[in-house]
């Protein structure tokens, strides 16, 4: 069973998860940010993978192999890869796209594994906003191999809405058919304070402004 208060506390300890006053890309005005852009030792790096691994197998998904997007997704679907191996005993392919297509040597999109028809595949993300860097993994894809893509794996759901009124999460399982697994989501960071912080109002209006239905 994922400990959710455990993974929340890495976070803010790895200073992944903040509190203040930030502004998304968006432009929403949030008072807590995740910059998954701070794990930066090999010990963050392992406990990440850790939480990926346990989640992948409690999900009960079946896949063929491991697909993390440009660039920070490289190091989880590696790192997720690893201890899926390490601690489940799944030998699992991995691989990762270019953000250039490489013209010279072996080419392609991608490094590691070549997806091929009929592979499912699971796409390991960090946190998704509106979905683009998603909706681009799955043209990718598609264009790659008659391969289906049957879950996305992430660290934090932010609940927010997306292009329309329903979540960003939501707006995907329904449009492509993706199951979708946060680790935690904006729910679990609430309730992980004490009673009467002033963190909990701060996130409740967040959530009444921008939450996806």
């Amino acid at each position: 069973m994922l400990d959710k208060n455990e993974f929340i506390n890495f976070m803010q300890e790895a200073g992944v998860l903040t509190f203040g006053d930030f502004t998304t890309k968006s432009g929403r005005k949030t008072p807590y940010f995740v910059n998954t852009g701070n794990y930066k030792t090999g010990k963050h790096i392992s406990v990440l993978g850790d939480f990926y691994a346990d989640l992948i197998v409690s999900s009960g998904e079946n896949y063929d192999a491991l697909y993390g997007p440009a660039y920070k997704g490289i190091t989880l679907a590696a790192a997720a890869a690893s201890s899926l191996y390490r601690n489940h005993g799944i030998d699992i392919p991995y691989f990762f796209n270019r953000k250039e297509v490489k013209d010279h040597g072996e080419g392609g999109s991608f490094i590691g594994y070549r997806p091929k028809d009929g592979d499912r595949i699971i796409i390991i993300e960090d946190v998704v906003t509106a979905g683009t860097a998603v909706r681009e993994s799955l043209q990718l894809l598609n264009a790659a191999a008659d391969v289906s893509v049957t879950a996305l794996f992430v660290s934090v759901d932010r609940m927010e809405r997306g292009t329309g009124e329903r979540s960003t999460l939501d707006e995907l399982r329904t449009e492509h058919g993706i199951n979708v697994y946060p680790i935690i989501n904006a729910r679990d960071i609430i309730e992980s304070f004490p009673k009467g912080d002033e963190r909990i109002a701060k996130m409740e209006d967040y959530l009444k402004q921008y939450a996806g239905i």
